[in-house]
């Protein structure tokens, strides 16, 4: 029987728009079953990248984001370190981890660079699922139509959007979830064996 796909709800927290020049200061996932089942998650904070430098638009930006800032700065570890948990908490899931991001081509640019470059490789392999794009889908609505505001209130669980990695990978994630449940062209659970 084929191992099941696991939603691997990802955010990032970085000092800067691109991985190199800047660094990825937080990783956030939350593993989420087709079911809505949240069955881990993994959180860590890297220390930034050698001749790396924050941007000052994102650091402007930080400055107005004291507890978040702390929380990202918080027991830091060497991205070599930080990645290879997290390929090993990836691999060890019990299914085929997918990416979803919001916006994925964010978080999976600074995941996957990190990633190949501190690991070797990925157990997303190169592509990654994104959440507003998978909206779009289901609303029947152009893409910049397709923001938070616009989309149905029962998609929505009360939880923090903090810009705290775990907290805004969890809270998407069961956004992600609802938008699952909510496709009428998706097998039920029974179905789907």
């Amino acid at each position: 029987m084929a191992r099941p796909e696991i939603y691997v709800s990802t955010d990032v927290e970085t000092d800067g728009p691109i991985p190199g020049p800047h660094s990825m200061l937080s990783v956030a996932s939350a593993a989420f079953t087709a079911d809505r089942e949240l069955i881990g998650t993994f959180s860590a904070n890297l220390a930034t990248l050698p001749g790396a430098e924050g941007n000052p638009e994102t650091m402007a930006w930080w400055a107005t984001q004291p507890e978040a800032w702390a929380a990202a700065r918080a027991a830091q570890q060497e991205p070599a370190a930080a990645m290879a948990g997290y390929r090993d908490w990836l691999t060890a899931l019990p299914g085929k981890p997918v990416f979803v991001g919001y916006p994925a081509a964010f978080d999976f640019m600074f995941v996957y660079w990190y990633l190949i470059r501190f690991t070797g490789s990925s157990p997303f392999s190169h592509s990654a699922l994104d959440i507003k794009t998978y909206a779009m889908a289901l609303l029947g609505t152009e893409f910049r139509a397709t923001v938070k505001r616009a989309m149905p209130k029962a998609w929505f669980e009360e939880l923090p959007h903090s810009h705290v990695a775990l907290d805004d990978a969890i809270e998407q994630g069961a956004l992600f979830c609802a938008m699952l449940a909510a496709n009428p062209l998706r097998p039920g659970p029974s179905s789907r064996g």
